[in-house]
């Protein structure tokens, strides 16, 4: 597995990460079985044996329950936590999680994220995650108040690095004035059926070509050294339907990958993978499945070398278009 060192940390990363968002189960209070939990020892023991050694999570990932599914792999295993770069996310509420009839809202004041974050550590049974992700923008973020909880927690060795989800480069910039700490990272969709932020930087000038909030995300994260993270990078397995009922475009890009696969002797998920991967950025795939087989399968992407003309093939097909 080929890897990545994520700038201004001491931290070597697997070029994919395994998500954990299913783990745990429904997304209900229901506690998690004891087979769920047994999978998710399967399932992070796999991703660790394939090379993948950067774990991600969130507090809301099925309630709470994806995090507890980890810190039971993690009990099994012996050793395991200090061989891993766990990742947390916060800032999320989901409505009726736990008072019933309120909305699903985002909270970046010092009280939830500090409280998060303890419940996280300790249903994973740590005592610090390497990584904390600000899930998604907060409109309503006190710029103080996310700076206090950010120093506390890193002087309390609750976390080593942050970071953000789902950020535009006008709100990590806005971040980076008050944070005292730099911005590593920035997870953000991103496959060959949700191209966008690699199309918008073809399309300067361009009538007819908009895609909103995605700026110069990629060249701002680049320019400051900030790594990026795809979630959903095969498009929760869209990208291999070529059933006639499909779009166009999804059942085009399907055969290019179909055939690729055949080509270089791999798997449809490593081609998709791959397409992410051949982005001289250093892009690292967040993989969520739940099936040991498919993150073998996933894991051969880092072998997969794809030429200019295969990569601009993979794109033009996702686009239904040619580049301008």
């Amino acid at each position: 597995m080929k890897t990545y060192h994520i700038p201004n940390t001491d931290l070597e990363v697997s070029c994919l990460a395994y998500g954990t968002a299913s783990m745990g189960g429904s997304w209900d209070s229901v506690p998690a079985s004891q087979d769920i939990k047994e999978r998710a020892n399967t399932l992070i023991k796999t991703a660790f044996e394939q090379g993948i050694n950067h774990i991600d999570m969130a507090d809301v990932y099925t309630w709470g329950k994806s995090d507890e599914a980890v810190g039971y792999a993690l009990r099994q295993n012996p050793g395991l936590r200090e061989k891993l770069v766990l990742q947390e996310k916060a800032g999320i509420i989901l409505g009726g999680n736990p008072d019933f009839g309120q909305p699903s809202r985002y909270d970046y004041s010092y009280d939830h994220l500090v409280k998060s974050v303890e419940g996280s550590l300790k249903r994973l049974g740590t005592d610090y995650v390497d990584l904390l992700a600000f899930h998604r923008p907060d409109p309503l973020v006190e710029l103080e108040e996310i700076a206090r909880a950010a120093d506390f927690m890193q002087r309390q060795g609750m976390v080593r690095y942050f970071g953000v989800s789902n950020h535009s480069s006008l709100q990590i910039e806005l971040l980076r004035k008050y944070l005292n700490q730099p911005i590593i990272l920035n997870q953000l969709e991103l496959s060959l059926l949700h191209h966008h932020l690699i199309s918008r930087g073809m399309m300067v000038n361009q009538a007819g070509h908009t895609y909103a909030n995605t700026e110069e995300t990629l060249e701002y994260c680049r320019l400051h050294d900030i790594q990026i993270q795809a979630w959903s990078p095969v498009a929760g397995g869209k990208l291999f339907n070529s059933s006639q009922e499909a779009p166009e475009t999804i059942r085009a890009t399907a055969a290019l990958i179909s055939k690729l696969a055949k080509e270089k002797g791999t798997t449809q998920e490593a081609i998709a993978l791959a397409w992410l991967l051949r982005h001289p950025m250093g892009i690292q795939p967040i993989i969520g499945t739940l099936n040991a087989e498919r993150i073998a399968d996933s894991a051969l992407a880092a072998n997969v070398e794809l030429s200019r003309q295969e990569w601009y093939s993979l794109l033009e097909a996702a686009r239904g278009a040619g580049v301008p």
